[in-house]
Order: C-alpha cells, then sequence, then structure tokens
C-alpha cells in the first residue's frame, strides 16, 4: 500500500513538472510576435517652467506599433531622452501597478502614443539644450532605452533608439 501511494505521488508530480513545461512552451510563442513591437518618439511638449530652480515639465510621448497578430500592453519604458543630440536626462513610463486589463491594449495593426511627463533639470552638461526648449527653439528630440511588452502569458524586454 505505501509503495502504490509513493507510486501515485511520483506520477502526480511527473504530471504537474509536464504540465509546467507545457505552459512554459507555450508562453514562449509569444515571444517572437511581442518582439516585433515598433517605438518611435512622438510629440514632445514643454508645458512648464520654473528658471528659478532650473526645472523644466515636459509632456513626452512614444508611439507604440503593433504590427503582429498578437494583442500586447506596454508595462514599461526606460529612457534616455535627447535634445539635438544631447542627453538631458532619464525617464520612464510605468503601468507596472495597473492590472493588465486596465492598461492601453495594443490590438493587432494598433497604433497608439503613450504620453509621459517628463522632468528637465538644468545641469552643465544639459545647459544649452535647456535653454532651446525653455525658449521654445527648434529641438529634435530622440529617445533610446527598454520597452516592455506583455500579453496574458509572455513578457519580452526590448532595446530601442528611435533617432535610427
Amino acid at each position: 500500500m505505501i509503495l502504490q501511494s509513493k507510486m501515485i505521488l511520483y506520477i502526480a508530480i511527473g504530471a504537474m513538472l509536464a504540465l509546467l513545461g507545457g505552459i512554459t512552451w507555450y508562453a514562449s510563442l509569444d515571444n517572437p510576435k511581442l518582439q516585433q513591437v515598433d517605438i518611435e518618439m512622438g510629440t514632445v511638449k514643454l508645458v512648464g517652467q520654473n528658471d528659478i530652480e532650473g526645472k523644466a515639465k515636459l509632456e513626452v510621448g512614444f508611439v507604440i506599433s503593433n504590427p503582429s497578430d498578437k494583442t500586447f500592453t506596454v508595462s514599461r519604458i526606460d529612457y534616455e531622452l535627447f535634445a539635438n543630440g544631447v542627453s538631458i536626462g532619464k525617464g520612464q513610463y510605468s503601468t507596472e501597478d495597473v492590472a493588465m486589463p486596465g492598461r492601453a491594449a495594443f490590438y493587432p495593426t494598433a497604433k497608439i502614443e503613450l504620453p509621459n511627463t517628463f522632468t528637465l533639470t538644468k545641469t552643465p552638461e544639459n545647459g544649452d539644450a535647456y535653454t532651446v526648449i525653455t525658449s521654445k527653439g527648434p529641438v529634435v528630440y530622440s529617445a533610446k532605452g527598454l520597452i516592455v511588452v506583455e500579453s496574458a502569458w509572455s513578457l519580452v524586454e526590448k532595446q530601442f533608439d528611435t533617432s535610427q
């Protein structure tokens, strides 16, 4: 009787491991489709400034496209923002604390601009860029970083560079 119980336990453990392996394999089928995500610079607007503190608030948009046939959401974008080729700081767009059904869904062929607030702090390195931005001069923005894309079963991290 004890031998039979041990045999049933081993079979149950083996079945559970096979099930977990199957789920992992099935989830990995989404990864190539999620890797197709495309990210571009969207609209960047100066929405406020405080020259006494040397800070400016920008609304930074990223245009996300889904060329695949798999629906996904974007949980995070970590980025370094550049103005006329000069780094002006790092920022993050995040919906990690929002449940997946509450996030923007990127259906096949969808193209959505995700807005993010970026605080620009004037430094000796970015002082000229700060002046051009706050005086509303001509600025070409670009960003590079990491985008995190999720489906119901998978999560993919992809590096991006919008200056290319």
